[in-house]
């Protein structure tokens, strides 16, 4: 059986949300751990960008984006009902995930790699990127996830980015004025679904068995 070869890199946050959302829809694809420094040239030859994640549907299909492979694998099912069905939630889905891509991405990578940036102190990059944090926490005072009592697209195609941002500097973050935030995070890294993903595989390499995830 041939399955869907889907390029992926274990921290990278990107490739993060795609696995969660190929799991929870139990849509299985064959798993290539991609090293970032020594791409394969299989990965070069289906993407013109060559950044992970990138699902290879087929041969005449690849998805590109980490939010396409997300809503390509829940349009096929959706047993944990991510997918929203309200016009006005799903708005503001596409609202939070567009913040979080478009606005807190960029500062996160400047809070986490000061030093690569040092036109300004680590602090400042975080003060931009808390402009983000303060919007999500706003939602989190009204549900114990951002648009449901359940987690939805928007929590877990941010999830992996707020993680990140949290590993910079854990004690700040607990120490943060962000309490909602702080258990909308906890709860989500203790979900198994997390665990599931997270699992280390070496680097693939041509020849080698398929990794069916």
């Amino acid at each position: 059986m041939s399955y869907p070869v889907l390029y992926s890199f274990r921290r990278c946050p990107y490739a993060i949300r795609a696995r969660l959302a190929l799991r929870a829809s139990a849509v299985q694809v064959a798993l290539r751990e991609v090293v970032l420094a020594d791409k394969p040239e299989a990965l070069r030859e289906r993407s013109a960008k060559a950044t992970v994640p990138v699902l290879v549907v087929n041969d005449l299909e690849v998805i590109e984006e980490s939010l396409d492979i997300m809503m390509w694998a829940l349009q096929q099912n959706d047993p944990q009902r991510w997918l929203l069905t309200d016009d006005q939630l799903i708005a503001e889905s596409k609202r939070l995930i567009t913040a979080n891509d478009i606005e807190f991405k960029p500062w996160l990578d400047r809070y986490k790699y000061a030093d690569r940036f040092p036109e300004y102190p680590m602090e400042y990059y975080r003060g931009q990127a808390e402009v983000f944090l303060s919007q999500l926490e706003e939602v989190l005072t009204r549900s114990p996830f951002l648009l449901s009592d359940n987690p939805t697209l928007a929590d877990m195609a941010i999830f992996p980015f707020i993680r990140q941002f949290a590993n910079v500097d854990k004690q700040w973050l607990e120490n943060s004025p962000y309490p909602f935030l702080q258990a909308w995070l906890a709860k989500l890294l203790q979900l198994p679904l997390f665990a599931s993903v997270m699992e280390k595989y070496p680097q693939w390499k041509v020849g080698d068995p398929e990794v069916i995830f």
